[in-house]
């Protein structure tokens, strides 16, 4: 058995990845974020991420916090702009205190109004360290340059005055809106039978209220590349270039994902790399990445400068993409880019909680989960004609945003 998959008659659906380990890996992925907040919502998706753990119909917030740490184990969120996931890693043997956490914080948690009131302090503290750190806050910013008036445009964290204002209805109405069964998945990884994740995912999930998704995601307003500088007074300048970008359903992801990574993927041999700080020493920290997204996607490349040397740095990144653009790439430098971008998926695949936040995302988002045989089959069929193409669609010059601390 590759995969254990189920959809209880609620819509909630179950993926099961068996693998032979002392610790086991689970989760449950909601296709909701920060995308789906009204704008008087603004960071509440992220704001109940925090105050989740806070207590249940039956259990404080110490006993949640305790419950998996008393046995060695780690429990944790995250919210995007458009998932919420909670997490858990812990011994094989724990794996049903594990589910009954789990579910038990994603479908009982009560937000008392003592426990919000605190953790509006801490989500604050989190907003004012970001504004402390340029080389974060410019993706937030450049998000909302280029989803201009769009809730995609709008950071996760939300603003102070937002989140001040938040109480248990607010938050309740968020989550009745929202966390719809149809868009859940609950996924695992680990030494666990078929029979057992049956019979423990019908236990905790198939009574919970069914609660349809009955609406899309309205789509993303027309994109008008821009250009923007602020004057931030930091010792570097950071700078970010990009554009939207293909969504997750575009026949083209996957190219231009392979296109990303030998631009300014986390290879030290990335072009952009190699460019700027290998041959030039004119950059510390220089990345590209592609987000895709529910109809629509983000392209970015970032780096840190110093002030004389910007100029200069622009100059190479619109050389770095005009080559790609205009020169497709040889047989030899095609291989190597997917040899590359195949050796990267085993390995983030060869680590469990990686591959469980994998699957499951796959599953929440496609209904299904590619075997490595599978992706690697993908990626051989894309062609230099291809990503010279996907350059010139996604890196088209007149297309480009740029946002610019100084």
């Amino acid at each position: 058995m590759e995969y254990y998959t189920k959809t209880l008659n609620n819509g909630i659906r179950i993926i099961h990845k068996p693998v032979k380990s002392l610790v086991g890996h689970c989760a449950i992925l909601i296709n909701a974020g920060s995308r789906d907040e009204k704008m008087s919502e603004h960071g509440i998706a992220h704001f109940i991420e925090h105050v989740i753990f806070k207590g249940t119909k039956k259990r404080k917030a110490y006993h949640i916090l305790s419950r998996l740490d008393d046995v060695g184990g780690e429990l944790n969120a995250y919210t995007t702009k458009e998932e919420t996931c909670i997490y858990a890693s812990f011994l094989i043997q724990d794996f049903k205190r594990a589910v009954d956490l789990i579910q038990d914080i994603t479908f009982n948690s009560i937000f008392p109004q003592k426990e919000i009131e605190k953790e509006k302090e801490v989500i604050i503290d989190e907003i004012n360290s970001y504004k402390d750190n340029p080389s974060e806050l410019i993706f937030d910013e450049f998000e909302d340059l280029i989803y201009k008036d769009d809730p995609m445009g709008r950071n996760i964290l939300g603003t102070p005055k937002r989140i001040r204002s938040y109480t248990k209805d607010n938050i309740t109405e968020f989550i009745q809106n929202n966390y719809h069964t149809d868009q859940i998945v609950f996924c695992s990884v680990g030494d666990i039978s078929e029979k057992k994740i049956e019979k423990l995912t019908e236990h905790f999930f198939a009574q919970i209220p069914e609660n349809r998704r009955e609406t899309s995601r309205p789509a993303i307003k027309l994109y008008t590349p821009q250009f923007k500088t602020e004057v931030k007074n930091t010792y570097q300048n950071h700078v970010i270039i990009g554009s939207i970008a293909y969504s997750f359903q575009h026949k083209d992801r996957l190219g231009l994902s392979l296109l990303n990574n030998l631009l300014g993927g986390p290879g030290m041999n990335s072009r952009l790399n190699m460019s700027l700080r290998e041959k030039n020493g004119i950059a510390y920290n220089i990345e590209s990445s592609y987000i895709p997204y529910d109809g629509t996607g983000a392209f970015s490349i970032y780096l840190g400068t110093d002030q004389e040397n910007l100029e200069r740095s622009l100059k190479i990144v619109h050389k770095e993409l005009k080559n790609l653009r205009d020169k497709p790439l040889g047989s030899l430098q095609l291989q190597k880019a997917v040899r590359q971008i195949k050796g990267q998926l085993a390995i983030s695949n060869d680590n469990k909680e990686n591959l469980l936040l994998t699957i499951g995302k796959s599953y929440l988002l496609y209904n299904k989960v590619d075997s490595l045989e599978t992706a690697y089959r993908k990626i051989d069929k894309i062609t230099s004609a291809d990503l010279q193409r996907i350059a010139n669609e996604i890196f088209d010059v007149d297309l480009l945003s740029t946002l610019i601390y100084k």
